[in-house]
């Protein structure tokens, strides 16, 4: 009888875990379910009400007409998401990284309060500048273009990648550094071929974390872009959202937010185990 108890005790926890686990799992996995199934359904199923919990029969034919939406069809604006968010990611790399090492490696006056202007920044709520932004887009000819758009995401990705990348390299020891420079290496190189490939993790938290945030932003987007070919997917999706008369077309809106979110799906997947290092490394730090 004590050895049942006390193998019940020890099964207890884990199985708490395990069913806290599946909980999560689930709360997570059937809005991605229903989103995948909705899409799959017939138009004609797809506004049946109640709905239908899984589609009757599979059909493609609300992502077909993904390519008839609008005036130029949703793989345009796909094409105007990824170079926005494939621009603003590259930008935010290059320049978090030097920046990162700078506040981390480098002793210069003032260093300290500049770091934590840049942290202010976080409080400044993006729509607080986004008439300020206009105007300055305006003035540089950049208004209305996907470079100005790409300009004014990495503006606002900067602090945090900045923060990641001078944690990451705060990390490294400072001895490594030191042999790469006694090894002739000057801080250029040594930074390249000696510390960045340590803080690869920190690198990747900060491309992802820029590309997952550029590609779903909204906001700026519907504010500073007024030409149809040059809409992002998210203001597309709301174009997707109304039909004719106003009704809401489940659907094709659906199978919109599945080509919005594979990409991120895929990525996370294939890089999660950089994103969660880099991540813990920058909170600790």
């Amino acid at each position: 009888m004590k050895t049942t108890l006390t193998d019940v005790r020890k099964t207890l926890p884990r199985a708490a875990w395990w069913l806290a686990c599946l909980c999560v799992s689930v709360l997570v996995l059937y809005p991605l379910a229903t989103m995948v199934s909705q899409s799959l359904k017939k138009p004609s199923e797809a506004t049946e009400n109640p709905p239908t919990l899984y589609p009757h029969g599979i059909s493609l034919e609300n992502y077909k007409a993904l390519g008839n939406t609008g005036q130029f069809g949703i793989w345009q604006h796909v094409q105007n998401s990824l170079v926005v968010a494939a621009g603003t990611t590259l930008l935010t790399m290059l320049l978090a990284t030097l920046a990162g090492y700078g506040f981390a490696k480098l002793r210069f006056r003032g260093s300290g309060v500049l770091f934590f202007i840049i942290l202010a920044t976080f409080m400044i709520p993006f729509q607080a500048i986004i008439t300020p932004l206009f105007s300055i887009l305006h003035d540089m000819g950049l208004s209305d273009t996907l470079l100005g758009l790409t300009l004014v995401y990495t503006t606002f990705q900067l602090p945090f990648g900045i923060f990641l990348m001078r944690n990451s390299f705060a990390s490294v020891p400072a001895s490594i550094e030191e042999a790469a420079l006694v090894d002739g290496c000057g801080l250029v190189s040594a930074m390249a071929r000696v510390l960045l490939p340590v803080a690869i993790p920190g690198l990747i938290s900060t491309a992802l974390f820029t590309f997952f945030a550029s590609w779903n932003e909204f906001f700026a987007a519907l504010i500073l872009v007024t030409d149809e070919s040059k809409f992002t997917l998210p203001v597309t999706l709301t174009v997707l959202a109304s039909n004719q008369l106003g009704t809401l077309n489940w659907g094709l809106m659906q199978a919109g937010v599945a080509v919005t979110a594979i990409p991120c799906i895929v990525l996370y997947l294939l890089l999660q185990r950089y994103y969660v290092a880099g991540l813990v490394a920058g909170a600790v730090k």
